[in-house]
């Protein structure tokens, strides 16, 4: 089996797959209120060329996939897809993001197919400032996905996007979420992936912020081990059944032992989630290559991958201001 490593000889065995730039929310850190210009249906990679990319990488070292979005469940025959992803040979674990406003139905078939664990996005637990957040009308329904992860038993993770004058009053009833439930909380600094060119040039609440806030309610905050290429950092609170954790995003403290890489919805390798794309491989693969050409040309993009994300920002082939959607990058 060949191994994928960087120049920076850090192990490369997680792909992070973005099935679908489509959404059904809009929520305004990730897209403008109108939408984006969605990929045709032909640019897309197609399940039978991601199955194929996947059994590829796989041989090669990648031994996790999470699939992302959009929102991956609004993609006709998402389960199917799983359902032929999880039998990939060499692949240990696939995982899911989701948005949850069409997850609750399918989660019985997806604990039956061996989905690994489910990310939820909910940055709010106030009805209004959800809606103001995601403008759509659908709490309810999230919080339903919620409960019913939480019965069933499927290892969930909630990420909130932390932002200045938007959800900061939800830092501690979120974490509190964790008192009677073993999910894991994390809030995750502010990116600017938004597909507008509102950049923030200072991040108010960074992940030190976000620390001192929650420490001030709970002081008896203890850190637990974190994974071995977690991004995020992990605490518990006496007494909690869930845990908690904080993700630098935007500061980027967590480059230097960087095991992943990104596919986006139409088939461009980001090495780095603040370049710009390294190269399409769906072009690739629709021009003959074969398994060994594409192998190659992955070992050849790992080569000469960006040290951290401030050199591959640093480095953008086009105008450094970052005005893509994280929907159509791959959350």
């Amino acid at each position: 089996m060949i191994m994928l490593y960087d120049n920076h000889q850090r192990p490369i065995n997680y792909l992070r797959l973005a099935v679908t730039d489509r959404c059904n929310l809009r929520c305004f850190y990730c897209m403008p209120e109108e939408g984006i210009d969605y990929v045709p249906k032909t640019e897309l990679l197609s399940y039978e060329e991601m199955l194929r990319l996947v059994r590829v990488l796989a041989k090669m070292g990648i031994t996790k996939v999470r699939i992302t979005g959009g929102e991956p469940f609004v993609r006709k025959d998402m389960i199917h897809f799983l359902s032929d992803l999880v039998k990939t040979p060499n692949l240990q674990e696939v995982h899911l993001t989701t948005n949850g406003t069409l997850t609750q139905n399918l989660i019985p078939q997806l604990q039956q197919i061996g989905i690994k664990s489910v990310n939820l996005s909910l940055d709010s637990l106030n009805k209004q400032r959800f809606f103001d957040i995601t403008r759509r009308d659908v709490f309810d329904t999230v919080m339903e996905t919620l409960h019913a992860l939480i019965v069933a038993k499927l290892p969930t993770k909630i990420n909130m996007v932390v932002m200045q004058d938007q959800n900061i009053d939800d830092i501690i009833p979120m974490v509190e979420l964790a008192k009677a439930n073993p999910i894991n909380v994390r809030f995750i600094e502010e990116m600017p992936f938004n597909g507008t060119n509102r950049t923030p040039s200072l991040l108010e609440w960074n992940y030190k912020r976000i620390y001192q806030h929650i420490e001030a309610t709970y002081p008896h905050i203890y850190k637990i081990e974190d994974g071995k290429y977690s991004t995020s950092t992990n605490y518990q609170i006496k007494g909690f059944q869930g845990t908690f954790g904080i993700i630098a995003a935007y500061s980027r403290t967590f480059c230097g032992t960087c095991n992943r890489i990104r596919l986006t919805p139409r088939g461009i390798l980001k090495t780095c989630l603040y370049d710009t794309g390294v190269f399409n491989i769906k072009d690739v693969m629709r021009a003959g290559a074969s398994d060994a050409q594409i192998q190659a040309t992955f070992l050849d993009a790992l080569g000469n991958r960006a040290k951290d994300g401030f050199e591959a920002e640093q480095n953008r082939h086009f105008d450094p201001l970052i005005t893509e959607s994280m929907s159509s990058i791959g959350g």
